[in-house]
Parts: C-alpha cells; sequence; structure tokens
C-alpha cells in the first residue's frame, strides 16, 4: 500500500486525483498505475485500471486469478467490472468512497453473488493516510 500511496503523489504531481494503484502477484509487483485520465484524455485512466493493463500485458493474459490490487481509493463501478472481468483475488484500498465506491461504500460489486466472480476485499489499510492526501488535493483546489 506504501508503493500505491508514492504513485497517488505521482499523479497529483500530474494535477490528476491523487490516486494509485500496485497488482501483487506471488510476491512481486506486475503492475503499477496511477490516475492519468486528465494527461491522457481517457476516462478510463484509473489507477486501477492501468495497473491491470500493465500486469495483464506482463503476464500476456487478461486474467489475473491469483493478484492482489492495492489501491489508495475505494474502486469506482469501471475498476470493479474490470477487477470481476480479470479475475483479481483480492482487493486492498485505503480509503472509502462514499459518493462512488463499488466495494461496499455505495455498491456491492467485488462480492455480488450475482457475478460470477467474487474477492476478498479489505478496506481502509492506511485510510487516513489515503483519505488525508485526497483531502488535502481537493482542499487545494478550492482555494
Amino acid at each position: 500500500m506504501r508503493r500505491a500511496l508514492a504513485l497517488a503523489r505521482r499523479a497529483e504531481a500530474a494535477g490528476e486525483v491523487p490516486v494509485g494503484a500496485v497488482v501483487v502477484q506471488n510476491g512481486e509487483v506486475t503492475g503499477e498505475g496511477w490516475n492519468q485520465p486528465i494527461r491522457s484524455n481517457d476516462p478510463s485512466a484509473h489507477a486501477e485500471m492501468v495497473a491491470l493493463r500493465a500486469a495483464a500485458t506482463r503476464n500476456k493474459n487478461y486474467r489475473l486469478p491469483d493478484a492482489t490490487l492495492y489501491v489508495t481509493l475505494e474502486p469506482c463501478a469501471m475498476c470493479a467490472g474490470a477487477i470481476v472481468h480479470a479475475r483479481v483475488a483480492r482487493v486492498v484500498y485505503g480509503a472509502a468512497d462514499p459518493k462512488a465506491g463499488a466495494a461496499g461504500s455505495v455498491f456491492q460489486l467485488l462480492d455480488s453473488p450475482a457475478l460470477n466472480h467474487r474477492a476478498e476485499v479489505s478496506g481502509g489499510v492506511l485510510g487516513e493516510e489515503s483519505s488525508g492526501l485526497l483531502k488535502e488535493f481537493f482542499q487545494s483546489r478550492r482555494d
């Protein structure tokens, strides 16, 4: 999660919402990313999506069944959908997202019995640090 926080700071330095994500498989980082939708003009370039793409490319397989995704903010519905399709085993996130979270805050997509895959979810890991980074970013935008 500390690596994901460092990546979130990279996003912030680029003027993006500070969210970072890391995919770990068998104790090794196989993908990482940070928010990049503004820079890339790509609404799907959330940190999780970038990290999942990197891991899938490295593995030469879009399925990541043994992977853990660490992300500083609870995944949104788009990212949760990609996590389900990739068959990610576990998601660990920092800050809850009470407006758009899809891992329990607003929606519960990662553990939905209606879907063909469920991911184990752990929230609040380094949550205060993750939340603080987001609050400071948005406060600076308002000032």
